[in-house]
């Protein structure tokens, strides 16, 4: 009986965790190259102009007007603002890791998901961490998940909230689940290291996406119990002996 070769183990398990990841997005690029992620292009040339308007003096009133929300913010006001919130980087950050994170995580996204549903997901990851900061001011500081009041006057993630969603939705959708599950872990760490509004908020972002996957997998649970009705593409009529 021969041994398993040396490094089989985890090649196996990086077939597994991430070929078919792996495979959707080589295919993609291979056959339609930067065609196939022209909204990510799209997202990552508007968080670079961003970047440089929020930079200059006559730029950082405007882009503060239609992309930065804080908890401060009327309701409304943030809701209006949270789209394109996505695309305004943390000044305090470099833009560098935020336009790499913005090419890598929504590219893979926008290959995997389809852009509609990245869209989706990645507005419901930011809105979920605008939201979240309201509630923990709410709660006050005594809390796990409270905040400070002063919090209220910070500007949110930018595009970190969503990015960090997309790739826990990515992860369940393609099948590495260890990767998905290592993404949520470091998040947790970032809060306990650093407990500021930011981590706390990226946290909040994986709770709307776990929330969102655990539906998709009720729904389409119940989709596999349920028979086709006659009428439907997939209805065929019993078989007579």
């Amino acid at each position: 009986m021969s041994r398993p070769r040396e490094g089989s183990a985890p090649r196996g398990f990086a077939r597994r965790e991430w070929g078919p990841l792996f495979g959707t997005v080589r295919s993609a690029l291979v056959s339609r190259r930067w065609r196939a992620v022209p909204m990510t292009l799209a997202a990552v040339c508007l968080t670079a102009l961003f970047q440089v308007a929020q930079n200059q003096d006559w730029g950082y009133r405007p882009v503060q007007n239609i992309g930065f929300v804080r908890a401060e913010d009327p309701l409304w006001l943030a809701l209006l603002r949270t789209p394109l919130s996505l695309f305004v980087p943390a000044l305090d950050l470099p833009v560098w890791g935020a336009l790499a994170q913005v090419l890598l995580v929504f590219g893979i996204a926008e290959i995997c998901l389809g852009r509609r549903r990245t869209l989706a997901v990645a507005y419901l990851a930011t809105l979920c961490g605008t939201l979240y900061a309201r509630v923990g001011i709410a709660l006050g500081p005594d809390g796990p998940f409270g905040l400070p009041a002063t919090d209220a006057q910070v500007v949110d993630t930018g595009p970190s909230a969503a990015v960090v969603g997309l790739a826990v939705y990515v992860c369940w959708r393609q099948g590495a689940r260890w990767t998905g599950a290592l993404v949520v872990v470091a998040m947790v760490v970032e809060v306990i290291i650093k407990p500021n509004l930011a981590g706390k908020e990226h946290l909040a972002a994986i709770a709307g996406v776990l929330v969102l996957m655990g539906v998709q997998s009720w729904r389409e649970r119940r989709q596999e119990g349920v028979e086709p009705r006659p009428g439907t593409r997939s209805w065929k009529p019993p078989i007579k002996s």
